[in-house]
């Protein structure tokens, strides 16, 4: 393969990936399907690098496939065209140059760089990140919210049955009804790790009240339970209950970060490819985290394989502990179709990472017509 390739095109693919239910969190209502773009950077040797982002239009996130195909196309990529994909940190400032942060539009470019470079050369990114620290990542189960609790908690035991061991429990709707199902969670897997998330959804008493009323049933974490403006908020909750805080919609830049740490605000941080930017923006934020002796844990929006191999990917190159993350949610059920030739799968609670060129997966292109929404 030539390293001297020069990326000669960017293209936007928006898919629109059914649910196999309806996906429902506490902010906005019930999605039949995720609204995924996956970029595609072309190259004069003939090889392509894929990444994927979203618009997913909730939690801090104000992007539409409209808004992202034109930061991408009209502002990003011109600073792509005729350069070298190796040179991923001039080719970062010169986006920053044209947005910043738009870290939503800039995902998806990062990891195909990313993947091209892989590509290029012949190896795996955890390779150019590196070297492998695991052969697995584990992966944490969504509970959304759903109708009843009978039905949450079948969802929690298929989960279950395929090697879960770790659950998100999505609050801030019913706060008794959501008392009862963290509380039948417990008592029916008494071992598991059981977190909570309100997606930013909830007001500082009520998220108090709640914390204190699910603390008996040994929570590892509560998500983001107020806004993310509020970290005031945060800094109480943390104080007055004994539950872990994770901040999630308030992290964007390392930036935000960097003031969660300074406000005390969160011992736990989750990252999403789509929303703090791809590989690259990530692994700073894993940095920070870690020297301010914070646990990580690595997420993502609902998400195709795509995605999910770029967190599997730096996840293995992490040579610090890592929390089983909702990164593989899309891939774990939530999704009903896939966008590439063999999805990654979880088996076990763990994706295992893979190690062909670049993330490892290539683009299943039947599959994408039939989801497109631009054709």
């Amino acid at each position: 393969m030539n390293p001297k390739a020069k990326i000669t095109r960017v293209e936007t693919i928006p898919v629109a990936v059914p649910f196999r239910v309806p996906f429902k969190i506490a902010s906005g209502g019930a999605r039949p399907v995720g609204e995924n773009l996956l970029v595609r950077l072309h190259t004069d040797q003939g090889l392509a690098g894929i990444g994927e982002t979203q618009a997913w239009r909730r939690q801090g996130s104000t992007e539409t496939f409209a808004s992202l195909k034109c930061a991408i196309e009209e502002h990003l990529a011109p600073r792509l065209i005729g350069r070298s994909p190796f040179e991923l940190p001039a080719l970062v400032r010169a986006m920053d140059e044209a947005l910043y942060p738009a870290l939503y539009a800039k995902a998806g470019i990062i990891d195909g760089l990313y993947d091209l470079q892989g590509k290029l050369l012949g190896v795996p990114v955890w390779q150019l990140l590196g070297g492998k620290c695991r052969d697995a990542v584990g992966a944490c189960a969504v509970l959304p919210i759903k109708d009843s609790l009978e039905e949450t908690l079948a969802g929690a035991d298929d989960f279950h049955r395929r090697g879960f061991r770790s659950f998100t429990v999505k609050v801030g709707v019913n706060a008794e009804a959501e008392v009862k199902l963290v509380a039948a969670v417990r008592e029916r897997f008494p071992s598991a790790i059981i977190r909570v998330d309100a997606n930013a959804s909830m007001r500082f008493d009520a998220a108090l009240a709640l914390l204190e009323k699910l603390a008996p049933y040994g929570l590892d974490a509560a998500e983001q339970m107020v806004p993310m403006w509020d970290l005031e908020g945060m800094a109480e909750l943390a104080r007055r209950v004994p539950v872990a805080i994770m901040a999630d919609e308030c992290v964007g830049t390392v930036h935000d970060l960097l003031e969660v740490i300074k406000r005390r605000a969160a011992t736990v941080m989750q990252t999403k490819v789509a929303k703090n930017g791809g590989i690259w923006h990530m692994r700073m934020l894993w940095t920070l985290a870690h020297a301010a002796d914070m646990r990580i844990y690595p997420g993502n929006h609902p998400s195709t394989s795509v995605a999910t191999a770029a967190v599997v990917h730096l996840a293995a190159a992490w040579p610090g502990p890592l929390l089983d993350g909702p990164f593989a949610v899309g891939i774990s059920g939530a999704f009903a179709r896939d966008v590439v030739l063999e999805p990654l799968s979880v088996e076990n609670g763990a994706v295992r990472v893979p190690d062909g060129p670049g993330l490892g997966v290539a683009l299943d292109e039947k599959a994408i017509a039939a989801m497109r929404v631009d054709k």
